[in-house]
């Protein structure tokens, strides 16, 4: 049937894609949007992508780790590298996409001068997001760290804290709905605009562009170089996805490549 399908085509003068689905991981905003912009010219290219949207940035690991999926887009190098070394995986970076400016988020103070003395402050959870929270604590002039380069820092790396503020550590995924009962949230940009927060108008303290951060796409050593896997690379990194991404986001999403 398949050959009949195949010839068919050729007399009726176009060609046929072997069909590929490619399942992947995504977190919703900005990774699954910019998926869902590129799943046509997939298509033209004979790749189904199925995109998966999850809440939290540990399950999209350990699916493609254990290949219930195929790849993930949600972290950034950093991240991976520690979840690889944690967990014991060997998942691998094929593309840089974007870059997501890590920023603290306020309901009670305008400006980040004016955090109260023994102010509440909540991180991520997560060995790299938190050592990044406090690199930007640090930039931001609230704290000081024993070394300014130390992207896994912890709050035992703190050499002076002056207004004696209090850090809680909570999954990245429920900062944005704790905001109203803190003093100051460091928030992902992905939940952030899950959460309607524009980084670049309502962050008091935001990473620059100098930002080592770049979310990848990311798969297993044994897919790395599979037909989809490098259609959905090429499809990434298009003029047309720099300009949605710059559109879209207005520059609380920022191209990498």
């Amino acid at each position: 049937m398949k050959k009949l399908l195949t010839a068919l085509a050729a007399i009726a003068g176009f060609s046929v894609h072997a069909a590929d689905t490619l399942s992947v991981a995504a977190t919703a905003v900005p990774h699954a949007e910019i998926l869902e912009f590129v799943k046509p010219a997939l298509a033209k290219e004979g790749v189904t992508l199925n995109v998966k949207v999850f809440t939290d940035y540990v399950q999209p690991n350990v699916q493609v780790a254990e290949k219930r999926l195929d790849a993930n887009f949600f972290q950034h190098q950093p991240y991976l590298d520690e979840f690889n070394k944690s967990k014991g995986t060997k998942l691998v970076s094929v593309a840089g996409v974007h870059v997501e400016p890590f920023g603290a988020y306020s309901r009670k103070i305008g400006n980040i001068a004016d955090l109260p003395q023994g102010a509440s402050v909540v991180i991520p959870n997560d060995a790299t997001n938190g050592g990044r929270a406090l690199l930007l604590l640090e930039k931001a002039g609230v704290i000081k760290l024993k070394d300014s380069t130390n992207i896994l820092a912890t709050q035992k790396d703190i050499a002076a804290n002056p207004k004696g503020i209090k850090i809680r550590e909570l999954e990245a995924a429920t900062l944005p709905r704790v905001l109203d009962q803190v003093d100051l949230a460091l928030i992902n940009t992905n939940y952030a605009l899950e959460a309607r927060l524009n980084p670049s108008k309502d962050a008091l303290a935001i990473e620059g562009s100098e930002s080592p951060y770049v979310n990848t796409l990311v798969t297993r050593e044994d897919n790395r170089n599979s037909p989809a896997v490098q259609k959905l690379v090429k499809a990434l990194q298009t003029p047309e996805v720099k300009q949605f991404i710059l559109d879209k986001y207005q520059g609380a999403v920022v191209p990498a490549f």
